[in-house]
C-alpha cells in the first residue's frame, strides 16, 4: 500500500493566485520605500553643501546669494585684528598671500586663530559691501608648532 502525500499547505498556490500577488505588492512597497529613503538622503546632503573658496576666488565671485552660507580660507593678515575693549565683535583681514578680505566675527575666537602658521576657515556670508560676516570660525592646526620668541623650552 502506497500512500500519496499532498504538498504542504504554504506551497500550494491558492486558486486565485494570492501568493504571487501578495509577494509582488511587498516587492513594490519595498522598492518605493528604498527609493523614498534614497531621495531624502540625497536632498539632505545637497542641502548641507557649503561652498569652499579661497580669498582670491571669493573676491572674484562677489557677494554670496542671500541666505547661502559659504566658506572662505586664508591666514590672518598681520596687524589687522581689531576689537573694541569689552566687545566681542572682531574685525580683521584674511589673506591668501596675494589678495585680502575684510571680515567680521561676533563671538569668541579659538586660541590658534592668532598663530601665524594656522589656516583660518570662516563660515558665513560675503556681503555686497565687501565684508565677510562670519558665523563660525574653524582653525586648522598648523602642521608644525613654532616656539614663541624668547621661549627656550
Amino acid at each position: 500500500m502506497s500512500q500519496v502525500l499532498a504538498p504542504l499547505p504554504e506551497t500550494q498556490p491558492s486558486p486565485d493566485g494570492m501568493v504571487s500577488s501578495h509577494r509582488v505588492k511587498l516587492l513594490i512597497a519595498f522598492v518605493v520605500l528604498v527609493g523614498a529613503l534614497g531621495y531624502f538622503a540625497f536632498q539632505a546632503f545637497a542641502g548641507a553643501t557649503v561652498y569652499y573658496y579661497t580669498v582670491g576666488e571669493i573676491n572674484e565671485i562677489g557677494p554670496s546669494p542671500e541666505g547661502k552660507t559659504v566658506r572662505v580660507s586664508g591666514k590672518l593678515e598681520p596687524e589687522s585684528f581689531h576689537r573694541a575693549t569689552g566687545s566681542t565683535l572682531s574685525e580683521f583681514r584674511l589673506t591668501d598671500g596675494t589678495e585680502s578680505l575684510i571680515a567680521a566675527h561676533e563671538g569668541v575666537l579659538p586660541d590658534l586663530f592668532f598663530n601665524e602658521h594656522s589656516e583660518i576657515i570662516l563660515e558665513g556670508s560675503y556681503e555686497p559691501n565687501g565684508v565677510f560676516i562670519s558665523e563660525n570660525v574653524i582653525v586648522k592646526c598648523p602642521s608644525k608648532y613654532v616656539a614663541a620668541e624668547g621661549d627656550t623650552g
